[in-house]
């Protein structure tokens, strides 16, 4: 029996310039520029030259942090409550002011309503018992809805649920 033996070595891969690795992240998804900086500077690139492209990118439109903010916003929006969604902006370095320009697209929404559907979606049924109850109200406060929102999102459906029985 033979066997095939390549002499051939596996080439190394050609090393990117930082531009190049910055342009490729953004190409996947948006990116907020404290994020990219990060992810750009823990491959050892010196914090002068990773602000240097950042510049560059943000002057020729590639890099947003409002475009990000926005795009976070609306990503969230259906399944977070403000607060987890202002958390997250925090958490990916975007400033206060560019956050709460973000989050103003939220003014409009009803978070109790927003909270219902992601309730109903999720379990779609009253609790059963107190155990069930405790989950429920942690589901949505977990997702950055006040307690108050969730308490009286499970309670109401409890009270439906009384409603359904007694009719029956």
């Amino acid at each position: 029996m033979t066997t095939f033996q390549s002499n051939a070595r596996p080439r190394p891969r050609a090393a990117r310039s930082l531009k190049q690795r910055a342009v490729a992240l953004l190409a996947r998804r948006e990116y907020s520029r404290a994020e990219l900086s990060r992810r750009l500077g823990s491959a050892g690139a010196a914090p002068a030259d990773v602000d240097a492209v950042l510049d560059e990118l943000e002057a020729a439109g590639l890099l947003s942090d409002a475009r990000f903010s926005a795009a976070l916003v609306q990503q969230k929006r259906v399944s977070h409550g403000r607060r987890a969604i202002a958390q997250a902006l925090r958490d990916k370095g975007v400033d206060a002011e560019r956050a709460a320009d973000a989050l103003s697209a939220l003014d409009g929404d009803d978070e109790f309503a927003r909270a219902h559907v992601l309730w109903a979606r999720r379990f779609g049924a009253a609790p059963r018992d107190d155990r069930e109850r405790a989950r429920q109200i942690r589901f949505l406060v977990a997702r950055g809805y006040a307690t108050s929102v969730a308490f009286r999102i499970v309670r109401g459906s409890n009270r439906a649920a009384d409603v359904d029985e007694a009719s029956n």
